[in-house]
């Protein structure tokens, strides 16, 4: 069967993976790119999310490198799509412009029915009410053996975890301290004892944590 990843989901020293505030002009509310900036810093961030030559090596872009191979298919929370509200407007699409980086059939969570948007380069949001098992279930059907990745945010995430739907999660400890937004491990003591834990520090002042079932 294939397995259920998370990847370079970045969180702040105080455990919150997005701020307070999100809206159309601050994707992670006060946050702003803070907990991103280590990715951005690679060659992969720079090549696949800001397009640009350059970017560092090492142990921080082989980590984010590992994102993209093997994934059939994604799953997303309303708030990752777009910003609160986004359900009334008829002519938002995502973030991402016309051509999404998931090239991949991609599923978002709201309670709100949407019809289908068809993107460049592969991408296809459908739009699903359902709990993280049903959907679970819709995705790997459209992954086709290969892997599905839930991208966020961390309210999304934390119900997967909850239900034991995890195979690999590799969070991002970021160096900074946010004190507000939304916490990722809230509700989910003792979910270590399910994994095994590795934890890599690099020159950024990052630590990579990978959870393997």
């Amino acid at each position: 069967m294939s397995r259920v990843r998370i990847h370079s989901f970045s969180i702040s020293l105080d455990g919150f993976a997005t701020g307070e505030g999100q809206a159309l002009d601050t994707p992670f509310g006060h946050a702003g790119h803070r907990l991103h900036e280590w990715m951005f810093a690679t060659q992969y961030g720079r090549r696949e999310v800001l397009g640009e030559p350059g970017g560092s090596e090492g142990v921080d872009d082989a980590m984010a490198e590992r994102h993209g191979p093997g994934i059939g298919a994604e799953i997303m929370g309303a708030g990752k799509f777009g910003p609160p509200g986004w359900q009334d407007d008829p002519e938002w699409r995502g973030w991402w412009g016309d051509n999404p980086p998931f090239h991949t059939p991609t599923y978002v969570l709201t309670h709100r029915p949407h019809p289908s948007l068809e993107m460049e380069g592969g991408t296809t949001f459908h739009f699903l009410d359902a709990a993280p098992a049903d959907a679970l279930e819709v995705a790997r059907d459209a992954a086709a053996g290969q892997d599905v990745r839930l991208g966020g945010g961390p309210t999304m995430i934390r119900a997967f975890l909850a239900a034991g739907l995890v195979d690999h999660l590799h969070v991002v400890q970021v160096p900074i301290l946010l004190g507000r937004g939304v916490r990722l491990w809230d509700g989910l003591e003792a979910l270590e004892q399910q994994y095994d834990v590795e934890a890599v520090s690099t020159p950024r002042g990052v630590t990579h944590l990978t959870f393997t079932r």
